[in-house]
């Protein structure tokens, strides 16, 4: 049983340099360990999920730029994830509020190709099966 994903989880891009903290608004007010619980929705770049440090991803039109002026040295540029769709798959049988719970196993996707794992949820109380 994957533990479920709550607030101040680390999370890891492919892509970026260090990794970052997830931030779990309390809105839904269901907690693990007296923490927010995330769902598979809280992707916003920086409210829910900061940037990694810096990107060295190709895909990044930031680093494209950075890399042409340094005349084809990969250049790593500030990171800023964009997130287009929900963590994936999550657990959709657990619902916090009304939206399926995050758990350990789950990822998303940045659309400079990184892909953002969980690292460590952030609380071990609460599983899911």
């Amino acid at each position: 049983m994957p533990p479920l994903v709550g607030l101040g989880a680390t999370l890891q891009c492919t892509f970026g340099l260090a990794p970052s903290t997830l931030a779990v608004l309390p809105a839904k007010l269901v907690n693990g360990m007296n923490k927010p619980l995330a769902t598979i929705t809280d992707i916003v770049p920086v409210t829910n999920i900061p940037p990694f440090g810096m990107c060295n991803s190709p895909s990044n039109p930031t680093v494209i730029a950075a890399t042409a002026a340094a005349l084809g040295v990969l250049t790593p540029m500030p990171c800023v994830p964009v997130i287009p769709a929900p963590w994936a798959p999550g657990k959709p049988l657990v619902m916090v509020g009304k939206t399926p719970a995050l758990d350990v196993a789950s990822k998303c996707m940045c659309t400079w190709t990184g892909v953002i794992s969980v690292v460590a949820p952030g609380q071990t109380t609460v599983m899911a099966k």
